[in-house]
């Protein structure tokens, strides 16, 4: 399946107030799509849609909670009243918590829930309604998190494991009725964004995230290559990929990881903002924050699994070297 080329959509994209949804809208406009942003913070949504449109593009903002049904719903009818309809969804929205599982009140709980994972429900439905009819894409921003626990990030990792599960279900349900829509699934490993500074946090400690980190425009490239050339799944961050792949190997050795993960999540400084923008807005309006750790450029074997042949050449040639060493040990005496 192939989409439409960037410059001919309209994309419309969740939580594009802060982190991976403003850096996919600035960079779907600046190739030529049209963008409906959505995100709770009216007048931070206002001054990103007045300088996508200082730079030539086509912009429009919608204040919206995608933990309410209703609200997902408004984002797709000023899609249409506005463009006419759209030809990808993306959904970014998503907030975290950090401490002890036993420590956080239930309301932290059902409210990242909420946001996270009924958000992706709603916007995802919703926009099936109308890409079952036109064709296009859904795009759901998981997170390594999808396939790996974190210790102090229950919940947030609980959300994302249901976002793979849901995102999983949902493909197999439109390819059984033969529905012209692509659904990919977006894992990002750390990325350089706010989310720690607009955490609920529990720590004693400000919250950071593990390394490597990755810059939230190598996230927006990712996304945006999928609404033109769907692929399943996309881990963003090698570093990310091989962690997945070393608990699928030894997961109890991942399990006494525990320690250093709750470590690495930590800054030696005290809490800044406890409180976060989990059940209101807050700290909105930057792509990126300030992790006191190096932040990785690119992730070059993201940029290679974007591209099939290339993607191909490197299995096939982990394979001959494989078969090679295996071949070269079977000649060796007994």
């Amino acid at each position: 399946m192939k989409h439409k080329p960037l410059r001919d959509q309209v994309i419309v994209i969740t939580g594009a107030s802060s982190g991976i949804g403003l850096a996919t809208a600035r960079m779907a406009a600046r190739r030529g799509a049209r963008v409906v942003l959505a995100a709770r913070s009216t007048d931070v949504l206002a001054r990103i849609v007045g300088e996508i449109e200082a730079e030539g593009g086509q912009a429009v903002a919608v204040t919206a909670d995608v933990g309410q049904r209703a609200d997902v719903q408004a984002i797709a009818d000023e899609a249409r009243a506005c463009f006419g309809g759209f030809d990808t969804w993306v959904n970014v929205a998503g907030l975290t918590v950090y401490g002890p599982l036993r420590e956080i009140a239930y309301s932290d709980h059902e409210r990242l829930i909420q946001t996270n994972l009924w958000g992706t429900v709603n916007g995802s439905l919703i926009a099936v309604e109308h890409l079952r009819r036109h064709g296009g894409a859904l795009i759901n921003v998981g997170s390594v998190a999808s396939d790996l626990a974190f210790p102090f990030q229950g919940l947030y990792a609980t959300s994302k494991h249901a976002v793979k599960g849901f995102t999983d279900t949902l493909r197999m349900e439109l390819i059984a009725e033969g529905a012209p829509v692509s659904v990919t699934l977006v894992k990002p490993a750390s990325v350089d964004t706010p989310l720690p500074n607009r955490a609920r946090n529990y720590m004693d400690r400000e919250p950071t995230l593990p390394p490597p980190i990755y810059p939230p425009a190598e996230v927006a490239n990712a996304i945006l290559h999928a609404a033109v050339h769907p692929q399943r799944d996309i881990f963003v961050g090698g570093g990310g990929k091989m962690f997945v792949m070393g608990k699928a190997l030894v997961p109890g050795a991942y399990d006494e990881l525990a320690p250093a993960i709750i470590a690495l999540q930590k800054r030696g400084e005290p809490p800044r903002n406890p409180t976060g923008a989990l059940h209101a807005p807050a700290q909105a309006g930057d792509e990126r924050g300030d992790p006191p750790v190096y932040v990785m450029r690119t992730s070059a074997y993201t940029r290679a699994t974007l591209h099939p042949l290339t993607t191909l050449a490197i299995a096939t040639g982990l394979a001959a070297t494989g078969a090679l060493a295996l071949a070269r040990r079977a000649r060796r005496p007994l």
